[in-house]
């Protein structure tokens, strides 16, 4: 039998031994602190929040920050634990009204931000306190259609194929370099309605997956492209 102080020597050392190999198999314990803008309901942010509870998605929801009061997205983030923030804009101009949410986003630690439903365009300064690190969604596949009305503008112009974007941010209108995108057909019977619905189902997957491949190890950005993994050499 051991003595005593050797044995809780050994059980230390097991202890340090597991605790590094498990950091090894499963990489850095610390999750990135996402933000997230609303203005409406918020669906997008909820399918973010069911992604991250669920475990698909190894980040953090921080904040959720809307500028009109009463967005009902406020009270599902709420549902979910997560902290959330109304910042009037009215009587503001831009910029004043983006530093005052930069400025919450920074005091938690906020290393990427996501636009979900959020009706502004954000100022320059913000796009510059997170370069490279603001995401948007947009229901169309980008460069087309871009701006209001995305489902109106593609059953006007006649198009087969529509879908949703998730690109980063710059300070052009949907304009940033593309995350991921995905495909929706137009059918003949389609209205507005019936086409934003089923695009949106889409953007309820996609958003998720383009969060986790812009905070993966490896996700970088060349120009106009983005790419997740290392090119062979």
């Amino acid at each position: 039998m051991l003595p005593q102080n050797i044995e809780k020597l050994l059980l230390y050392s097991y202890r340090i031994a597991r605790g590094a190999a498990n950091r090894l198999r499963f990489g850095s314990m610390e999750r990135a602190k996402i933000g997230i803008l609303i203005s409406g309901r918020g669906s997008n942010m909820v399918a973010l929040l069911e992604a991250i509870r669920d475990g698909s998605l190894n980040a953090e929801a921080a904040l959720v920050i809307s500028n009109i009061e009463t967005a009902a997205g406020l009270v599902k983030a709420r549902d979910f634990g997560v902290e959330t923030l109304f910042i009037n804009h009215k009587n503001r101009i831009r910029e004043d009204h983006d530093r005052a949410m930069v400025s919450e986003l920074k005091k938690r630690g906020v290393s990427l931000v996501c636009l979900a439903g959020y009706m502004r365009l954000i100022s320059s300064y913000f796009v510059r306190e997170f370069p490279q690190r603001i995401l948007n969604i947009h229901p169309s596949i980008l460069p087309a259609f871009a701006g209001l009305n995305a489902q109106q503008q593609a059953l006007d112009y006649g198009v087969k194929i529509t879908g949703c974007t998730v690109h980063l941010v710059d300070e052009e209108l949907d304009h940033g370099a593309i995350i991921l995108q995905r495909a929706v057909d137009v059918l003949e019977s389609d209205t507005v309605e019936s086409l934003s619905a089923r695009i949106l189902v889409e953007e309820h997957k996609l958003y998720p997956e383009a969060v986790a491949r812009v905070l993966s190890e490896n996700f970088r950005v060349e120009g106009r492209r983005t790419f997740a993994k290392q090119a062979l050499s």
